[in-house]
């Protein structure tokens, strides 16, 4: 999904994930209303990454498992934080996945950028191992590096699921199934990547406007 800033794009997100319903038409799953499921269980079935996530002040293994610490070992959260690409600042913290995300009472903790924090974040969303992953603007605090790995990896992140990638960067629709542009609350073109450049419409457009800064 793509579109410039007050397209639409956020409301579809909240729509979808129920934070509200919508005052007109319907959002179907499996041509059933989304409003006739029970809320709790609807939930279940979605993981999102939010550009307004939140970290806790728990260590990183709590942030990703909360009260499942217990039962999950340190090797899996390791090994989806470094899938992640977490992995070297991994190596830098003394008490590796035990570290508290922010100051604790003790004073202890670290405090994370934005590219470590929606690196937490988005480890803690694929955890949940939904089948249904939510994706809004999952990179956009990632330095090029950071980002062109998240996109290399991505259909194996959300390998057997539905996803849905919201983004300004063209760049990722190249690697998704279909793409949606929102232009003021509406679905201006739909199609995949190479069907939307073909028809040089405003998808292209803005397509074309990114690439120039690149050559």
């Amino acid at each position: 999904m793509c579109c410039k800033n007050g397209a639409g794009k956020t409301t579809f997100i909240k729509l979808l994930c129920r934070y509200y319903d919508p005052t007109q038409g319907t959002i179907l799953l499996n041509n059933i209303d989304i409003r006739r499921f029970d809320y709790d269980e609807y939930q279940k079935l979605l993981a999102t990454v939010s550009q307004d996530y939140r970290l806790l002040s728990f260590t990183i293994k709590e942030n990703i498992v909360f009260d499942r610490a217990g039962e999950v070992t340190d090797e899996q959260v390791e090994r989806l934080l470094k899938e992640n690409g977490f992995g070297d600042k991994l190596e830098n913290l003394e008490d590796g996945i035990h570290t508290y995300v922010h100051k604790n009472f003790e004073e202890k903790g670290f405090e994370p950028s934005g590219g470590e924090g929606q690196k937490i974040a988005l480890s803690r969303a694929l955890y949940k191992d939904a089948p249904f992953v939510i994706l809004d603007e999952p990179t956009a605090a990632l330095d090029p590096r950071a980002e062109y790995e998240i996109y290399k990896r991505f259909h194996k992140m959300v390998e057997g699921k539905t996803a849905v990638f919201v983004s300004h960067r063209l760049a990722s629709s190249k690697f998704c199934d279909k793409v949606v542009v929102f232009e003021n609350g509406r679905v201006r073109e739909y199609g995949t990547h190479e069907e939307l450049l073909n028809i040089d419409g405003y998808y292209a457009e803005l397509f074309h406007m990114q690439a120039d800064f690149y050559v």
